[in-house]
């Protein structure tokens, strides 16, 4: 039996990224996973993934321990189609024990320096799908979870939420989504539903593969330096074992840094290594769980 046999997920944006990457490593230990994503048909988007590729390899992946892949074509700009997304998990499993919130639209011209008024409005795709989808994917969740009194909903920020990184619209939505989180937990915590929200820093998607590649110079920065990247899977490792933490909710409501809370975890990235934290070069979380502040019931 694998740490998450009989648990069942919702990795939204997961046709390629970090979202595939979470889901390959719940799957791989024993969790049924919905993977969702628009992209359908091998080509029709410049990279490479499909949301049937990544449930293949996760049933693949999984097969060992139990754990499944499910693709859902979902558009997360549209709320009907994330409702029928949680009715169908609702119906065909009768429980939901997580919930990540990864969808986010990255728009064209993000690592384009220039400042916000000579951008389009367009950008504010960012706050579309990657802050009101957050809410709406966690609202319906919380239908589920609530009920049965367990559950946990990771949120999927960045270092953006306090040090400038590829612009506003960019760092307000990586702002939003934490603090979404910290109220979040406050609401949830009397039904043992846990909130928190990780920060990533550069991770080897295909996106990032392909603009360090573009752009060579990215190589110089800290945000973008490579050799402190991690994998995909790095961040579904660390939600993988909270997952598992049957003391989960003494971190609700916090904001992590993914490379901290694997240190936390005892968790290495896929070659062995351990990510370094870039919390001095950086800045650090500001929301702390709820527990330490009084919110919580103490257990």
């Amino acid at each position: 039996m694998g740490a998450l046999t009989g648990k069942v997920a919702v990795v939204t944006g997961a046709s390629r990224g970090i979202g595939k990457g979470i889901a390959l490593v719940l799957a791989e230990q024993g969790a049924t996973v919905y993977v969702t994503g628009r992209t359908v048909t091998p080509g029709e988007y410049y990279l490479p993934g499909t949301v049937g590729e990544t449930a293949a390899q996760c049933s693949e992946r999984g097969a060992a321990e139990g754990g499944s892949g499910i693709a859902v074509a979902c558009d997360h700009g549209d709320d009907a189609q994330v409702a029928a997304l949680f009715a169908r998990v609702k119906e065909e499993q009768g429980r939901l024990d997580l919930l990540v919130n990864n969808a986010f639209q990255l728009s064209d011209d993000l690592i384009v320096k220039q400042p916000f008024w000579e951008k389009p409005l367009s950008n504010l795709e960012m706050w579309q799908v990657g802050v009101k989808s957050s809410f709406v994917a966690a609202w319906h969740a919380a239908q589920i979870m609530v009920p049965q009194k367990s559950g946990l909903i990771v949120a999927i920020g960045g270092y953006a939420a306090v040090s400038y990184t590829f612009g506003v619209v960019f760092g307000t939505a990586k702002s939003a989504v934490d603090r979404m989180a910290r109220d979040m937990a406050i609401e949830l915590e009397p039904y043992d539903v846990a909130s928190v929200s990780l920060w990533q820093g550069l991770t080897f998607t295909e996106k990032a593969h392909y603009n360090l590649n573009a752009n060579p110079d990215m190589k110089g920065s800290t945000v973008t330096n490579p050799d402190i990247g991690s994998s995909v899977e790095h961040p579904g490792r660390v939600i993988a074992a909270m997952l598992a933490d049957d003391k989960i909710m003494r971190l609700s409501g916090g904001t992590f840094i993914t490379a901290e809370a694997a240190q936390l975890y005892g968790v290495t990235d896929t070659d062995g290594r351990t990510i370094p934290s870039l919390r001095a070069e950086r800045g650090s979380p500001i929301w702390q769980p709820i527990r330490a502040h009084g919110y919580g019931n103490g257990r």
